[in-house]
């Protein structure tokens, strides 16, 4: 069993305990260790960081120096993850140069940024006058991605391992998940989203006709699939989230899995689940995973919001769904746009139905380079593009990569979902590109096949335990901090922040829900505080809390919480809302595994400035006069 030492006690690591065997004696014993830890740890968070102080005004605040040394002497074991730092400043110190704090990524990355900066610079001579700029460096493609027409069923019975650049990738990527290719097939999405709609399209929702969620939040990509599959016939069901902690509502989500009549064999459904909210951090037990599979349930697991190593605890030892989705992005802190991966267990391909979707795609040697230098140039800029575009073609050997994002202007759109999304291009088109570019260099011929996606391996090299260690003390000091923030001249010492799902907790994940309130009580809207950080360099996002449900003692505080998703207003008026349409607007985080004290301090203290009611309604009246349009505080 690994364990972690936290404030001087040893907390069993809580993912590898719901895996334990039943049979196994010391479960009760770990149990409580375990619970004494986390309330261990959560004591020390509390008491450690300034204990009994709060803060009314920003310019109040403890310095960064005096904050981190609070932070150390709380969680000295910080001090054994200076590798992470040692990684960020070699890699990615692009985040340094531009003192950039990205806390609106959530998932993994491929490749670093120094890995994209070092291969283009070899690739284009300094002294070109087409040379791109630095920001630019990391938008050239070193493979492209290309729609394929076959079916997901298709693809998974007769689609083989693709080209030897696919297959290298996939190969990656499986084993950094822990997964054995033996029992999955893994097909590349154009985006998460793609990836939900393939398994919407393909399930066989005439026989299996229940489709059951579990997510506190709104999801493209899971509206996608909820509306493609209802088109199907599929019967749509959620989980509840009880307020006001927003924890699964568990006797309704045990009614809805849990079969009446034991005798039936026939599958009942689909049953999609996240272990952690990529929203709240909220995290969730691999046991309704199991329930559902004991009832006659196909489960999809959406690995989406994991950590970087949490697959590592998982394993699919003992529970193995059905299907598995994943998402990648390109480069952390530089471009959030990639690709998804669709995970389908072999014994359960039989099932699907045939149809045709655009989500399928493929990977291929790159087809945009000859437009990314001008063409108008004297020979010796003509020989550089055959020299660029030759080499790029031997380089994606040894493992570049550079996921398109918006800007390419032939086959691919920016999404929401943190993908790519391909133009679907005429087999003649893709056979040319893959004929272009790939006739002068032969993968077998090379002597490595081997793609380094060095952001995978960095993550492998630091593991699991030192990269949860380093995340969990970060996002807890940032709660334990946030909380300690209170309007001044109130009496009933009104905080600034409300945080919306789990707060200082040992196991929680690293994505974080908020809100902020002015001294009268009113909430600051999430698109102003956003807009705010950007000002700040610092990266926010915003979602909207669903499917909450309230006891009867707190209608009165559901009335005032409650609103309507915005949207289109015609619409709005037409319509009689749906269940879905109502929650809360918040504003997001998440801290991915780069992460640092100074990321979190300096997010804290912008927080911090909303305490000044002269300095909301100056922001809100120079934003309502920029955006011609009233934003309320």
């Amino acid at each position: 069993m690994e364990t972690e030492k936290v404030a001087g006690g040893c907390c069993p690591n809580p993912l590898l305990i719901l895996l334990e065997h039943p049979n196994q004696q010391p479960i009760s014993k770990i149990k409580s260790t375990t619970a004494a830890c986390r309330h261990s740890f959560a004591a020390t968070t509390t008491s450690s960081f300034f204990p009994n102080t709060h803060f009314t005004n920003h310019e109040s605040l403890p310095s960064y120096q005096e904050s981190f040394a609070q932070f150390l002497k709380a969680y000295p074991k910080y001090s054994e993850t200076r590798q992470v730092d040692k990684i960020r400043n070699q890699e990615y110190y692009h985040l340094s140069v531009s003192n950039h704090v990205c806390l609106d990524y959530i998932g993994i990355g491929l490749f670093s940024y120094s890995q994209v900066q070092s291969q283009v610079t070899a690739l284009v001579p300094v002294t070109s006058s087409s040379t791109p700029s630095s920001h630019e460096w990391s938008d050239y493609p070193f493979f492209d991605i290309a729609c394929k027409s076959v079916n997901l069923k298709s693809e998974l019975l007769h689609g083989g391992h693709g080209s030897q650049l696919e297959s290298s990738i996939k190969k990656k990527i499986m084993n950094f998940l822990n997964i054995s290719p033996n029992e999955y097939s893994l097909v590349f999405t154009a985006n998460r989203s793609s990836a939900f709609k393939l398994i919407a399209e393909s399930y066989p929702f005439k026989t299996s006709q229940k489709l059951l969620t579990a997510y506190d939040h709104e999801s493209e990509a899971l509206e996608t699939m909820v509306n493609t599959s209802e088109k199907r016939g599929a019967n749509i069901m959620s989980a509840e989230f009880k307020w006001p902690r927003l924890r699964i509502n568990s006797a309704k989500l045990r009614k809805l899995i849990i079969r009446k009549n034991k005798k039936k064999k026939k599958s009942r459904g689909l049953f999609v689940f996240p272990l952690q909210s990529r929203v709240t951090g909220a995290s969730y037990s691999y046991q309704w995973m199991s329930l559902a599979q004991e009832n006659g349930w196909h489960v999809l697991l959406d690995a989406c919001a994991l950590g970087p190593k949490d697959m590592d605890s998982f394993g699919l030892s003992l529970i193995h769904p059905d299907f598995l989705i994943c998402s990648f992005y390109k480069v952390f802190g530089e471009n959030p746009t990639g690709f998804g991966c669709l995970l389908v267990k072999k014994s359960v391909v039989s099932v699907l139905e045939a149809s045709v979707s655009t989500g399928n795609v493929s990977l291929i040697p790159p087809t945009q380079l000859l437009n990314s230098l001008d063409s108008s140039g004297s020979g010796t800029e003509l020989e550089q593009k055959t020299n660029f575009v030759t080499k790029l073609d031997e380089l994606h050997i040894s493992g570049s990569y550079s996921a398109h994002n918006g800007k390419s202007e032939n086959n691919l759109t920016s999404t929401k979902e943190g993908g790519v999304a391909p133009k679907e291009k005429s087999k003649e088109e893709s056979d040319q590109s893959i004929s272009t570019l790939g006739n002068n260099t032969k993968l077998e011929e090379k002597g490595s096949t081997e793609i380094q996606c060095r952001c995978l391996d960095h993550v492998d090299s630091l593991g699991l335990m030192q990269i949860g260690s380093r995340r969990r003390y970060l996002v807890n000091w940032l709660i334990s901090g946030l909380l300690k923030l209170q309007h001044p001249n109130r009496l009933d010492h009104f905080p600034l922040v409300k945080i919306y799902g789990p707060k200082i907790k040992f196991d929680r994940g690293t994505a974080m829900a908020f809100n902020l309130f002015d001294w009268k009580g009113e909430r600051v809207e999430p698109i102003l505080i956003q807009k705010l950080a950007d000002r700040n360099n610092i990266s926010l996002s915003h979602g909207f809390l669903s499917h909450l449900w309230f006891p009867d003692k707190y209608e009165e505080e559901k009335q005032r919480t409650i609103e309507r998703k915005k949207g289109d207003e015609n619409d709005a008026e037409s319509k009689k809302p749906k269940k879905t349409d109502l929650g809360i607007s918040v504003v997001t985080i998440a801290l991915g595994f780069l992460a640092n004290f100074e990321d979190v301090y300096r997010l804290w203290t912008f927080i911090a400035q909303f305490l000044d009611a002269d300095f909301v309604e100056k922001e809100r009246w120079r934003y309502s006069s920029l955006y011609q349009e009233t934003i309320e505080v």
